[in-house]
């Protein structure tokens, strides 16, 4: 008797692919149906996984696709304050497929949002980006030119990038009520005030999901037809849910509905899962902190290595070793330095001590 099993690779084999192997040697990437030569223009976005893969990209030598740069006499350090750097533009992290898609509609034109500045005794905000000026704009006309300038860096990103890189992070988000406009953060969380008569909770399934990142494809594709694009899940628990239920049953939601519908989107020519969430989760206890959320140095590094093998036509690139531990508080700082990327969400819980930072994710 023969069935389909018989002559299967031993990547879908349980027993040869996955048990007794260490945390390090496990590999469940696909075959890839394009790869990234080293002049392509890379764009990232999405949660915090988007932050590592720009990062590897420049400690490799590989330019990324960067349309608003900080001023040339800002350090290193105030540039990255104010979130210069850490995408190819400064729209700080996009946890929700909806947010991208609307993102996009914004800078086209195509969506104007009616709540689209929040006043304080500090300064002015940016609904949809809270948190990437430190203290708030001076004035709304200073806002509104950052806004514009801001907005013609999008297009351009998004118009002539060649691969781009989203991470799924969040199916919680809220709106505003009057027009359907989501925001990165809830409201009074880092700017603006939270009114439940103008604001909504939104929970996404994977059909609401699977269109969203489907017709911001599709749109995009419209101007920038070669676009080819890496989806990924986050595999960093939720930080708080707003649901009323245990957080991990509200992860599990989340991060169910993400990967049913990054798969989903994978349908359409050109764009290809990559499966960090996969990686680190496989690991369990091995590649996660204490806090069983953040992610360690060692799970980040094997997910980059494994993204530079199979995603980057570039034989002898490898992503940086582990830091050196010739110093204890040197060490502790370099490896500080690795896994960091900015984290809007953990606002979300104030309990925690990892001042608003976060790993991969």
């Amino acid at each position: 008797m023969t069935h389909p099993y018989q002559n299967i690779p031993d990547a879908q084999r349980w027993s040869r692919a996955m048990a007794g192997r260490a945390s390090a040697d496990i590999d469940p990437v696909t075959p890839l149906p394009f790869r990234i030569d080293a002049d392509a223009r890379v764009v990232t976005a999405g949660s915090c996984f988007a932050q590592h893969v720009s990062r590897h990209l420049r400690e490799q030598g590989l330019a990324c696709f960067e349309t608003e740069p900080a001023h040339p006499l800002l350090s290193d350090q105030l540039a990255a304050a104010f979130n210069y750097g850490i995408y190819a533009a400064r729209y700080g992290n996009i946890y929700s497929a909806r947010q991208l898609l609307q993102l996009w509609r914004r800078v086209t034109g195509a969506f104007t949002p009616v709540d689209d500045m929040w006043a304080s005794a500090k300064g002015w905000y940016d609904p949809f980006r809270p948190t990437i000026q430190p203290g708030g704009f001076a004035s709304p006309r200073e806002y509104r030119e950052d806004r514009r300038q801001h907005f013609a860096a999008v297009r351009r990103a998004f118009t002539e990038m060649d691969v781009f890189v989203f991470t799924l992070g969040l199916t919680e988000c809220w709106a505003s009520r009057e027009d359907g406009a989501v925001y990165p953060l809830c409201p009074g969380v880092a700017a603006g005030e939270f009114d439940a008569r103008k604001h909504e909770l939104l929970n996404f399934s994977v059909n609401e999901v699977t269109i969203d990142l489907c017709a911001f494809i599709d749109e995009v594709r419209q101007i920038n037809p070669s676009l080819r694009v890496i989806l990924t899940v986050s595999p960093v628990p939720l930080a708080a849910t707003a649901e009323p239920q245990h957080v991990l049953v509200a992860t599990t939601y989340s991060k169910a509905v993400l990967r049913v519908a990054a798969e989903q989107a994978c349908r359409l020519p050109g764009v290809y899962y990559f499966p960090s969430y996969e990686i680190i989760s496989a690991a369990g206890p091995a590649y996660f902190a204490e806090d069983r959320r953040s992610v360690s140095e060692q799970g980040v590094r094997h997910v980059m290595s494994l993204f530079f093998r199979h995603l980057m036509a570039l034989p002898d690139a490898q992503p940086p070793a582990a830091p050196s531990v010739s110093a204890r508080d040197g060490f502790l700082q370099q490896t500080q330095a690795v896994v960091d990327t900015l984290c809007d969400e953990q606002r979300l819980d104030p309990s925690t001590t990892t001042n608003s930072r976060d790993t991969i994710g």
